[in-house]
C-alpha cells in the first residue's frame, strides 16, 4: 500500500487563501515562502477562528472562578447581597492569582498581570464582565481580526493593572481591566475612522466608557485606575496595530496573538496547578 502523500496545498498563513505549498511567494499577499514550517503550523493557526476566541475566554473565566471557590469553600460567601453572593475567599484569590501593589511589589508575582483578568470577586462580577466581553469582542474581532483582538485584550488586562499598582491599589481581580481595553480600542477605531460609521461607534462606545465612569464613582471597591488604564492601553495598541481597513492581519499580528495565547495559557496551568496542591494538600 503507497503511503499517504501530503497534500501540495495549503491556506496561506497571512491571507488564508489557497495557494500551492511550494509556492516561492504568496501570489496574494507576497508572504514569502507560505510552505515553510515556520510560517505554516499549529501556532499561526492557533488564532484563526474568530468564532471560538470568545467562547475560550469565556471557559477559562469559568473555570478559574470555580476553581477559586473550590479552594476555601467554608469561607466562600454566600451573601442575600447581589454583589457578594458567591464570593471567593481573598487567600484563594491570591493563590490562584490577584494582582496589585501587594502581589507585585511585595512578592513579585508578576505573573499575576496575566493571571488576575481571569479571576473574580462575585458571581454578578463575572457575570457582567462576560457579558460586556460578548457584546465588545464581535465588534473588534470584525474591525481588528482575531489575532489584534487577542493582543488588545491580554496587553490591556496587563497594562490596566500596572497601572492601578503603581497608583495604591493593593489588591485587584476582574476581566474589566482587558474589557476596558476593547473599549479603547473601539473608540480609537471610531475616532481615527471617522465618517458616520466611524462616528457611530465613537458615539455609542464612548457611551460605555461615561457609564463605566461613572458606575466606578458610584461603588465601593471599583478598580478605576484599571479600568482607565485599559482603555488607554487598548487605544496605543489599536494604534500601534492597526485595523482591518488600514492593513490586513498579517503574519507577525498573528505570532503576537498566539504568543499572547500561550503565556496566558502557561500563567492560567501555573495558577490552577498552585490551587489544585492546595486544593489537595492543605
Amino acid at each position: 500500500m503507497n503511503a499517504p502523500q501530503k497534500r501540495n496545498s495549503l491556506l496561506c498563513p497571512n491571507c488564508r487563501r489557497l495557494v500551492s505549498r511550494s509556492a516561492p511567494a504568496c501570489p496574494y499577499c507576497g508572504l514569502k515562502k507560505p510552505g515553510s514550517i515556520w510560517k505554516d503550523n499549529i501556532f499561526t493557526r492557533v488564532s484563526g477562528d474568530d468564532t471560538s476566541i470568545l467562547r475560550l475566554i469565556l471557559i477559562a473565566n469559568i473555570v478559574m472562578f470555580v476553581l477559586s471557590l473550590a479552594i476555601d469553600p467554608r469561607a466562600t460567601s454566600f451573601s442575600g447581597h447581589p454583589f457578594g453572593f458567591l464570593t471567593p475567599s481573598n487567600g484563594s484569590l491570591l493563590v490562584l492569582g490577584a494582582t496589585g501593589s501587594v502581589p507585585l511589589f511585595h512578592y513579585q508575582n508578576w505573573w499575576s498581570l496575566i493571571s488576575a483578568s481571569y479571576l473574580h470577586g462575585s458571581l454578578i462580577h463575572i457575570v457582567f464582565n462576560m457579558i460586556a466581553l460578548h457584546q465588545l469582542g464581535p465588534l473588534i474581532i470584525r474591525e481588528y481580526g482575531v489575532s489584534r483582538t487577542i493582543v488588545i485584550y491580554t496587553v490591556s488586562g496587563i497594562g490596566g493593572y500596572l497601572i492601578s499598582a503603581l497608583f495604591g491599589v493593593r489588591l485587584t481581580i476582574g476581566a474589566s481591566a482587558a474589557v476596558c481595553g476593547l473599549i479603547g480600542a473601539a473608540l480609537y477605531y471610531g475616532k481615527s475612522r471617522g465618517g458616520t460609521y466611524g462616528h457611530a461607534v465613537y458615539r455609542q462606545i464612548g457611551g460605555w466608557a461615561v457609564g463605566i465612569f461613572i458606575f466606578g464613582l458610584l461603588i465601593p471597591g471599583i478598580n478605576n485606575w484599571g479600568h482607565g488604564g485599559g482603555m488607554l492601553a487598548g487605544a496605543a495598541i489599536g494604534a500601534a496595530l492597526g485595523y482591518q481597513e488600514r492593513i490586513a492581519e498579517t503574519i507577525r499580528h498573528k505570532f503576537l496573538g498566539t504568543l499572547c495565547i500561550i503565556v496566558t495559557g502557561g500563567v492560567l496551568l501555573w495558577s490552577a496547578v498552585n490551587g489544585v496542591l492546595l486544593l489537595f494538600f492543605r
